[in-house]
């Protein structure tokens, strides 16, 4: 039976199709500081998870190699063919501490295939949040990722070293494709140094892992526009993105005068008539599913999976009319910001 990490050809042809359709899915996407992506060792992954499935996509198109990921262990109880869909994409269940603490012992299978995947070099992710929020903060990590990296540490390190790069994903908006996403790659932390280092100190492991923790903390936060989950989390937001730290100076938007920009809509409504009609089955089916989603963080995941899906089945000849359909309603929700 072939194992998750090995190679596959039908992946690799359907991964180019993924990433072209994405990068097509924002008007402005930009991967920052790639250079610090390890290539000495073996890598895992740990983005902020603030928009459903785009977080996982965002690291699956950071280069053109393949990666494992994981994902709540209860979308694969819904279904066998659903379980093999994500099999095929890679992606591997993990019960997390909200399912229950008997539910944990079934992690055994995914740690120890996520152990060997890294040993064999692929790159693995998993989004150490364990829920996805549309803040501009973090929930307390889970210990699921150090728990892996020290077992491949443990297994591998003699023979490459084992990394945790963090990754920060700052979206234009959580809920509308067809802005902008910027991911910003951190400094990686040499888990094998660190347990070469924590061994010295005598640490326990459960010690490692809240070093660990509180180190991987710090470097996420350093990558997005953090700001602390109370109550004036709103105010203070809101001043962040208004003037952004000089590292951040590329998230701030550019303002078009409010004529100019409501004079260029009239001008192009025709057009936008036109792209409308054309791209009909692609926004309608889109509306339809979106509506019988509750959590609007779903709904960037919904209208990416609905493109994907029917811009290759129109040939791509739909591709220019609706990123013309997207830039005007971009442009609109602009206007009325304004």
């Amino acid at each position: 039976m072939a194992r998750i990490q090995d190679h596959d050809s039908i992946y690799s042809f359907f991964k180019h199709l993924v990433d072209w359709v994405f990068r097509h899915s924002y008007r402005r996407i930009q991967y920052v500081g790639k250079e610090n992506i390890p290539s000495d060792g073996a890598v895992i992954f740990a983005p902020n998870h603030t928009n459903a499935l785009q977080d996982a996509l965002a690291i699956l198109t950071i280069n053109h190699g393949h990666k494992v990921f994981v994902a709540r262990a209860d979308i694969f109880k819904k279904n066998k063919r659903l379980t093999w869909l994500l099999h095929g994409l890679k992606i591997m269940p993990i019960n997390r501490m909200r399912d229950g603490v008997d539910e944990l012992r079934h992690n055994d299978e995914t740690l120890e295939n996520a152990v060997n995947t890294l040993g064999d070099g692929v790159p693995f992710c998993i989004l150490p949040e364990g829920t996805h929020r549309p803040k501009h903060s973090l929930l307390p990590l889970g210990k699921g990722i150090f728990r892996i990296a020290l077992r491949a540490n443990e297994k591998h390190g003699q023979q490459r070293n084992i990394y945790i790069v963090p990754v920060g994903l700052e979206y234009g908006d959580y809920f509308h494709l067809w802005d902008s996403l910027t991911v910003n790659i951190g400094a990686p932390i040499n888990v094998t140094q660190r347990v070469r280092e924590f061994r010295s100190q005598q640490l326990t492991e459960p010690q490692m892992m809240l070093h660990l923790r509180d180190e991987l903390t710090q470097r996420m936060r350093e990558q997005i526009l953090w700001v602390p989950d109370d109550e004036n989390y709103e105010t203070n937001i809101k001043r962040l993105l208004d003037n952004p730290p000089a590292p951040f100076n590329r998230f701030k938007k550019h303002k078009i005068p409010k004529w100019l920009l409501l004079t260029a809509l009239i001008a192009l409504s025709p057009l936008f008539l036109i792209s409308a009609v054309i791209t009909a089955p692609l926004w309608i089916i889109w509306l339809i599913i979106q509506h019988t989603i509750s959590d609007p963080a779903f709904h960037n995941s919904v209208q990416w999976l609905v493109q994907f899906v029917l811009i290759p089945l129109s040939l791509f000849i739909t591709l220019p009319f609706w990123m013309f359909f997207q830039e005007y309603l971009y442009q609109l929700r602009k206007l009325k910001r304004n």
